[in-house]
């Protein structure tokens, strides 16, 4: 009896261990990164022109991104950033919305690359993703902005990072060229996304939150984009994404 009673317990264990294992993967699988998927284009249905106002946020609005898409599994900050905010972007595309993911155009000898781009029947939007964890200081207008991070041993540290909101306007000003070289004169809007939600200034180019990002991308003071126009744009940025 007490031998039976052992391998009972043994197999107990033993599912209790397979089942602990199977939760994990599963758990794993589906923190795995999505390829972005382009959206299919229909045609725009009457909806409002909203412009896109900041300063209806709530407070609960303003948490980081990264409090609810950290992926602690990707250990590279560059990679964890891009990942974030693909994952943050993609929770709020609609049924119209197309997603390209790094982008490069040329024109005139000025290249640049851009993180994502959204193209929807509102226009079209450029996303830099900015993964800068400390206090940063700087103004609007400076070409460098200053890193400070703390360490648990209470060291700091600084470092000079790269002002997102000047290499947004240039972003703009090349996207902008180089669709109207090809016949496609829209209006083309930028943002930054600082994931830790740690800009030092307000700006209409900075994002700090997922409703941010939805506001940003579906809500527009200019004329809306028909269907034919819609699929000009994400096949000329297709062309120099592949």
């Amino acid at each position: 009896m007490e031998r039976s009673n052992k391998m009972i317990i043994a197999v107990y264990v033993l599912s209790a261990a397979i089942i602990t294992e199977l939760i994990i993967v599963a758990v794993l699988l589906l923190r795995r990164p999505k390829a972005s998927k382009r959206r299919k284009v229909h045609e725009p249905g009457p909806a409002a022109a909203k412009v896109f106002d900041k300063s209806e946020r709530t407070k609960a609005d303003r948490k980081p991104i990264y409090n609810d898409y950290y992926a602690p599994e990707i250990k590279i900050a560059g990679i964890m950033g891009e990942l974030t905010a693909q994952k943050a972007i993609e929770s709020v595309l609609r049924e119209d919305d197309n997603l390209l993911h790094n982008v490069e155009i040329t024109f005139e000898d000025r290249k640049t690359e851009l993180d994502f781009v959204v193209v929807n029947s509102y226009g079209v939007f450029v996303i830099e993703v900015k993964n800068y964890k400390g206090e940063l200081v700087g103004s609007e207008d400076d070409f460098e902005w200053m890193k400070y991070k703390t360490t648990t041993a209470g060291n700091t540290y600084e470092k000079t990072v790269r002002n997102p909101i000047k290499q947004v306007k240039r972003q703009i000003d090349v996207l902008a060229r180089y669709l109207k070289q090809y016949g496609v004169n829209v209006w083309v809007k930028g943002y930054a996304v600082l994931l830790w939600s740690n800009s030092p200034v307000e700006s209409e180019h900075i994002l700090r939150s997922i409703p941010d990002i939805d506001q940003a991308i579906h809500t527009t003071d200019r004329r809306m984009l028909d269907v034919e126009t819609i699929r000009d744009i994400v096949n000329l940025l297709s062309i120099q994404h592949v």
